[in-house]
Order: C-alpha cells, then structure tokens, then sequence
C-alpha cells in the first residue's frame, strides 16, 4: 500500500520542481530586462546632459543655486529700507537748500529796495533836522520808519564813536575840544545803514585823532 502512495507523489515533487525553475528563470528574465531598462534610461540621459551643455555635477531638473534663489522677506525689507532713508535725506538736503535760496533771494530783494529807499531816509532825516517834518509829511515819514525797522534797516554813525575803517568813511580830520586817545568821531555828515546787521553804506564822518 505504501507504494502505491508513494508513486502519485513523486511525479508532484518534479512538477513542483519544474514549476519553480520556471520562475526562477522569469524573474531572472526581468531583472535583466529592468537591468537593461535602467541602462537605456541613463545612456538617454547622459546624452541629453551632453546636448544640453551639462555636467554630471551640475543641477539638474528642479535642482536651483542660491544665486538664482528670490530674495528673501528680511533682504527685501532691508533694501527697501535703505531706499527710504536714502529718498528722505535726499529731501532733506533738497528742502534745505530751497529754504536757504528762498531767504536769500528775500533778503536780496529787501536790499535792493532798501538801498532805492537811501535818498528818501536821507532827505526825511535832513527835514527832521531842521524843523521840516511836521503834520501829514511827520506822519509819513513815521511809518517808512516803522516799515525800515521790521525788515531790518538801522541808521548808524554818532559823535564820539570810535573811528571804525570797516562801518566808517572819515571825509576830514575835525579837531576835538577834548584831548582823545584813539581816533573818534567828532561830526557825522551822513548816518551809515545797516541791513540785518550788515553794512549797506558807511557812515561818513569827521574824525579827530589823538595828539
């Protein structure tokens, strides 16, 4: 009896055997293909790199350098800032300069004026002196004073000032009734003016000097 089992059963073991040989082979059969796959893949790749100009270390794909990287938000934020200061003090500088050519053109055009003025002051002190200036001319020449005093206009030069060559321009030597250590004014033939403090016209003077 045992025989007869056992005569069944190794005809199964070599179809068993025969079964897994021929697996075997099909796998080995596609690894060689995938094998030969990958190597065709590659060559195709390798010679496209080639065509491209591309090296086996360079970047390939969605591989970037930094150089080629956006900015990030911090370099943004620092250059736009840097953008800023330099436009505000460009306006700062700017606002400044036209500050200071705006006042010089008026003080300019205040000296022009006030210099086309000079015969009009000189004549209404000269009435002043003598007793001219009364009723409606007094009132008048009131207020060109007022108007010559807001904007800065000053009459200079009186006897017993010290002789200055620089807001003096002395026209003779007049002998002091007393002795003087450095030269002084001793008689005013035209008050000087002034203008903000600068020197318009030179008082014009008699001066006596020490003995």
């Amino acid at each position: 009896m045992s025989s007869g089992l056992l005569e069944p059963d190794e005809p199964f073991a070599e179809g068993n055997g025969s079964e897994d040989d021929a697996l075997n082979d099909a796998e080995n059969t596609a690894a060689e293909g995938d094998g030969s796959e990958d190597d065709a893949r590659n060559q195709l790749l390798a010679e496209a790199m080639a065509a491209a100009g591309l090296g086996a270390d360079e970047p390939v794909g969605g591989a970037v350098s930094d150089e080629s990287l956006p900015p990030t938000p911090e370099a943004l934020l620092a250059e736009r800032t840097a953008d800023l200061q330099r436009l505000q003090a460009e306006y700062a500088n700017y606002k400044k300069r036209v500050d200071r050519d705006r006042a010089n053109a008026r003080q300019l055009g205040i000296e022009a004026v006030v210099r086309d003025l000079l015969p009009v002051i000189d004549a209404i002190e000269a009435a002043e002196t003598h007793g001219e200036l009364t009723d409606g001319f007094k009132l008048v020449a009131t207020e060109l004073k007022k108007v010559c005093e807001k904007y800065g206009v000053e009459l200079y030069g009186e006897a017993g000032d010290l002789f200055d060559p620089n807001i003096h321009e002395a026209l003779m030597q007049v002998p002091s009734e007393e002795p003087v250590a450095e030269p002084t004014v001793t008689q005013v033939m035209q008050h000087g003016v002034k203008l903000n403090g600068r020197v318009l016209r030179p008082a014009r003077v008699g001066v006596a000097n020490p003995e």
